[in-house]
């Protein structure tokens, strides 16, 4: 099961500080599904998630925005 985190109105890089924290918390292994409205948010999250050596699972459109869903 996948922890879910709203980061809808929180614009980059602010949002992917929220995210790494919360990432750091999980276990190797488990995901982190973000809920983002930032349309620079949806490329840059991706590519900070992997240059921290995280693999993104997904990066999509949905009703809220966009889904990003980061495995550490």
């Amino acid at each position: 099961m996948a922890l879910k985190l709203d980061l809808r109105g929180i614009k980059c890089p602010l949002n992917w500080a929220h995210a790494k924290v919360r990432l750091e918390t999980l276990a190797r292994g488990e995901t982190l599904e973000l809920i983002i409205d930032d349309p620079r948010g949806v490329r840059d999250l991706p590519r900070a998630a992997e240059a921290e050596g995280y693999a993104v699972i997904a990066a999509e459109a949905c009703a809220e925005g966009w889904r990003v869903a980061i495995e550490k």
